[in-house]
């Protein structure tokens, strides 16, 4: 290769990585927007994330969290700034990679991945619901009746929860059940690239099965309610990921039989 070829192939690469931390800097910037807003408005989102924890203890009163360092407030509305920001900026990040990737893609693939920029905060977002409304507040339940009124001859056990420990805990649950419900738009991308088919999904579904136990037992907090909450969703997300993945299957023969008649 000469000197030349050289110069050539190396001045493309500069401009991607030239357009690459254009693309940084402006997913940082969002980002820090999104963690102001969220910072001035912690208490607020603070209020919101103990609801789940007010319905299983009846009420938003009864659902007290305790502070147990001078500064604990402070990383706690820290804690709900990144995480309100990552959570809202998600959308705007995503579509900084997609406009650094597409301009490589040809028109039919931008198309054909255009729909799952849309699938991917609304699986997240369905994700986040269902720790919210579902999982959240059967895990709280489930914690609370362990615990033990003092009588007679019984020692009594209090469920005291440090406001970190359950910020920290819904936090973990709506992050891995997000990530969890990105599984149909991994596997209907793979299948639009050929690289696996709905057959091999069916083939290889106790290994799937095991492997979804595995991350749940990974992501979730480390307790039985926590694991089977995030698994089994993702089980039946797998399902209907051999759905999908036959449905594309059924389009992209179907495009091939009209190119190839």
């Amino acid at each position: 290769m000469s000197e030349i070829d050289i110069e050539a192939s190396r001045a493309p690469l500069i401009d991607h990585l030239i357009e690459l931390r254009t693309r940084l800097i402006r997913a940082l910037i969002a980002f820090v927007i999104g963690f102001i807003v969220c910072y001035m408005f912690a208490k607020e989102i603070y209020q919101f994330l103990v609801i789940p924890y007010g319905w299983a203890a009846g009420g938003i009163e009864k659902a007290q969290l305790q502070a147990t360092g001078p500064l604990e407030n402070l990383f706690t509305h820290l804690k709900i700034g990144a995480f309100g920001s990552a959570f809202i900026t998600f959308p705007i990040v995503a579509n900084e990679i997609y406009k650094f990737v597409t301009p490589g893609l040809y028109k039919n693939e931008r198309e054909a991945f255009l729909p799952y920029l849309f699938a991917t905060p609304v699986l997240f977002t369905i994700g986040a619901a269902i720790v919210y409304f579902v999982a959240m507040p059967m895990l709280m339940a489930f914690s609370i009746s362990q615990s033990v009124e003092a009588a007679p001859g019984v020692a009594a056990i209090k469920l005291d929860i440090r406001v970190s420990e359950y910020l920290s805990l819904i936090m973990t649950l709506i992050f891995a059940f997000g990530v969890m419900f990105q599984l149909p738009v991994v596997l209907t991308l793979l299948a639009q690239a050929g690289i696996i088919t709905g057959d091999f999904l069916v083939e290889k579904r106790r290994y799937a099965i095991l492997l979804v136990f595995i991350a749940a037992a990974i992501l979730a907090p480390p307790d039985v309610p926590s694991m089977l909450a995030l698994a089994i969703p993702t089980v039946l997300l797998y399902e209907g990921s051999i759905y999908a993945v036959r449905i594309v299957e059924k389009r992209r023969n179907a495009v091939d039989a009209a190119h190839n008649p």
